[in-house]
């Protein structure tokens, strides 16, 4: 017999439009809150007299308050998106892409979260919800959690909030810094993560990447065997998941190394790692902090990555089987799907 959605999708096409809008709309106000409407307008893709008349109704509704920061959600408007979510993944079918991931990639969950992050900006933060909405669901009293820099981390940390299983808890970088934009970097992203829920937290300074020469010199210093232990020892990880080429030219690597990537046809990098389709290492990029031996050992490692172009890397690095949870979003798992079906 068909679901209540199916019908729906069959007789009120229409409908179900107009109410997917409106829950893209106060989904997005409700990450990016206050939020004018000229810059809403932009998030989402649509004409600012189509948002305009959507927040009058809405407005009416009693979802949303206007100030002079811009709109935001009311009490209401909250309790109607906890509602609506779990309709909506159903509607677009998450949960049949979850499961067909979770079982190709062998993991143990999966989250998708609509949209496409290489598009829409609120994607991004989104993910960075969902990956925090995860932690704090295995997150227990004095646990460590060890985290990677990057775009998707920096928007995780971004999302951080107070948490009751937060009591003790140490955050720590997983790796040295790139010396990219210092919002990105480990070391940031852990320290502000930490701060917002009141834990404790150590930092990493050290350059990555890093001679071999320097390397085995750096890793004797007291201070950074210390933090290399407590890193080794921790309870979860989160990280991201680059394009090879990308993060190697992120890294300033010379030509012969970008050589040996092409010639690899290295796809993914995590850890200092580059993999290329089968998830086989291709270089492996000298740095301080996790390795990828040390996964095996912990019990939740998350990844956090989305837009349609990483699917590749998704699938790259994931085929090596050290992590074990995957946030994305929809346009990377739909692109995901279309792969395995190759």
């Amino acid at each position: 017999m068909p679901t209540l959605i199916d019908l729906q999708k069959l007789l009120c096409p229409d409908l179900l439009e107009v109410m997917l809008r409106r829950y893209q709309i106060l989904h997005t106000i409700q990450l990016l809150e206050p939020i004018g409407r000229r810059s809403l307008s932009e998030q989402i893709d649509l004409k600012e007299r189509v948002v305009r008349s959507e927040l009058d109704y809405l407005t009416q509704q009693g979802m949303l308050v206007v100030s002079t920061k811009g709109v935001s959600l009311t009490a209401t408007g909250r309790e109607i998106m906890m509602e609506l979510t779990s309709y909506v993944e159903e509607i677009n079918d998450f949960r049949v892409l979850e499961n067909q991931i979770k079982q190709t990639l062998n993991l143990d969950h999966v989250i998708i979260t609509p949209g496409d992050s290489d598009k829409q900006e609120w994607v991004k933060h989104d993910l960075g919800r969902r990956a925090i909405d995860f932690l704090q669901s295995r997150l227990t009293p004095h646990a460590t959690v060890a985290v990677t820099g990057g775009t998707s981390m920096a928007a995780a940390a971004m999302m951080m909030k107070p948490m009751v299983k937060t009591v003790n808890c140490m955050f720590v970088p997983a790796r040295g810094g790139l010396g990219e934009r210092v919002e990105n970097q480990a070391n940031t992203i852990c320290a502000e993560m930490a701060k917002k829920v009141h834990g404790d937290y150590r930092l990493l300074y050290v350059p990555d990447p890093l001679s071999e020469e320097t390397y085995h010199s750096i890793i004797q210093e007291p201070g950074v065997k210390e933090i290399l232990h407590i890193i080794r020892q921790a309870d979860i990880v989160m990280h991201g998941i680059g394009d090879a080429i990308t993060m190697a030219k992120r890294r300033k690597a010379t030509n012969d190394v970008l050589a040996k990537l092409q010639s690899g046809k290295a796809v993914s990098e995590a850890f200092g790692y580059y993999f290329d389709r089968y998830g086989q290492v291709v270089y492996k990029v000298r740095t301080v902090g996790m390795q990828l031996e040390d996964l095996s050992k912990i019990r939740t490692v998350i990844a956090i990555a989305g837009g349609e172009s990483k699917a590749k890397a998704i699938d790259s690095y994931f085929r090596q089987g050290k992590s074990n949870v995957l946030i994305t979003d929809e346009a990377a798992a739909k692109a995901l799907i279309k792969g395995f079906s190759l």
